[in-house]
C-alpha cells in the first residue's frame, strides 16, 4: 500500500521574525478551527503515498524574511474603496467529480522525495513543454518549487517564472531553495483560492502539476488563467491517470483525459494535444477557444 499518512493531525506553529530598523515578531497558529479548508485537511485524507512522515512543523527562518527582496512576493490587496468580496463555500464536487483536499504545507517534504523523478519522469515532462529563452511561464500551485526552479534555467536569460501558490509557507520554502540554488528569475505570487493574481495576457504558458483536481473554485481559477494567457499561450495540466488502476494514488487525486477535456472545455479552453510519455500521468495541452489560427 503506497498511500498513508504524510503528517500527524494537530496544530502546527510557525514563528516569523524580521529586523528592519526595529524588530517585529508574528506567531500564527496553522490549522485553527476558523482557518481555511486547506489547513483543516489532514494530509492523510489527501491521499498521497506513504513517502514522508512529518513529525515536526516546518520552521521558516528569519533569514527568508530578511532576504525576501531577492525574489519578491506579489500580494495585491483589494482597493480601499471596494468592499471585500465574500466567496461562496468551495465546491466539493464539480461536473460529477469529487474535488480532492489540498495538500497542506506541512507535508511539503513529500514533494521533494528521492523517488519522484523515477515515478513521474519530471525531466521528460519539462522537455515536453518545449520552453525557450525569454518566455514567461507560470507554475500554478508551485509548492516548494520542485518544477519552478529547473524551469527557471530553461527560460534564461530574459525569461521569468511566476511561482503561484495559495499557501505562504510553500512560497517561503521555495524562496529558501531558490537562494540556495542561486536562482533569481522566479517571482513568487501569493494567490487567492479563487484568484490566480496573474496579469491579463502575461503568460506564454501556465503549468499545473497535480494541482487542478484540488481546486475548490475551478471556474474562477480557470477564468483567471485563461485571461492570463497570451493569444498563443498554452495551459498544461499534468494529472495522475484515473484510467489506470495501477497508479498508486487515491481516486480523488486522479482524472481521466475525457474529464479534464470536458471541464476545461466548459470554461473557454480547447484541447490541443497530449503527451502520454509519462509513467503515471496525463500531460494535456490546452489553448484559449479563441486562439488564432484555428
Amino acid at each position: 500500500n503506497r498511500t498513508g499518512n504524510l503528517a500527524s493531525q494537530g496544530k502546527d506553529y510557525a514563528a516569523f521574525s524580521l529586523r528592519v530598523g526595529e524588530r517585529f515578531s508574528l506567531t500564527s497558529e496553522i490549522g485553527r478551527a476558523s482557518g481555511r479548508r486547506e489547513a483543516e485537511r489532514s494530509p492523510e485524507r489527501a491521499g498521497y503515498p506513504r513517502a514522508v512522515v512529518v513529525t515536526k512543523p516546518i520552521l521558516l527562518p528569519a533569514l527568508l524574511m530578511a532576504l525576501a527582496g531577492t525574489l519578491p512576493t506579489r500580494q495585491e490587496p483589494p482597493p480601499q474603496d471596494t468592499p471585500e468580496v465574500r466567496l461562496p463555500p468551495p465546491l466539493t464536487e464539480y461536473m460529477g467529480r469529487r474535488i480532492a483536499p489540498t495538500m497542506h504545507w506541512s507535508g511539503a517534504e513529500w514533494l521533494l522525495r528521492e523517488t519522484r523523478e523515477s515515478e513521474e519522469h519530471t525531466t521528460r515532462m519539462l522537455a515536453a513543454l518545449g520552453l525557450s529563452a525569454g518566455q514567461i511561464v507560470c507554475d500554478f500551485g508551485c509548492g516548494v518549487g520542485y518544477v519552478a526552479l529547473p524551469m527557471a534555467k530553461l527560460v534564461l536569460p530574459e525569461g521569468r517564472i511566476l511561482a503561484v501558490d495559495v499557501q505562504p509557507e510553500m512560497l517561503a520554502a521555495l524562496e529558501k531553495r531558490a537562494l540556495e540554488a542561486g536562482v533569481t528569475n522566479v517571482e513568487r505570487i501569493l494567490c487567492g483560492p479563487a484568484d490566480p493574481k496573474l496579469a491579463p495576457a502575461s503568460c506564454d504558458l501556465v503549468l499545473m502539476v497535480d494541482v487542478y483536481h484540488e481546486l475548490g473554485y475551478p471556474e474562477q481559477v480557470l477564468r483567471g488563467v485563461r485571461a492570463a494567457l497570451k493569444p498563443a499561450g498554452r495551459l498544461v495540466l499534468v494529472e495522475f491517470r484515473a484510467e489506470d488502476p495501477d497508479v498508486p494514488i487515491k481516486p480523488e487525486h486522479k482524472m481521466t483525459r475525457d474529464q479534464v477535456a470536458r471541464e476545461l472545455g466548459a470554461n473557454g479552453l480547447r484541447f490541443e494535444r497530449a503527451f502520454e510519455g509519462l509513467p503515471w500521468q496525463h500531460m494535456l495541452f490546452f489553448e484559449r477557444d479563441d486562439a488564432p489560427g484555428r
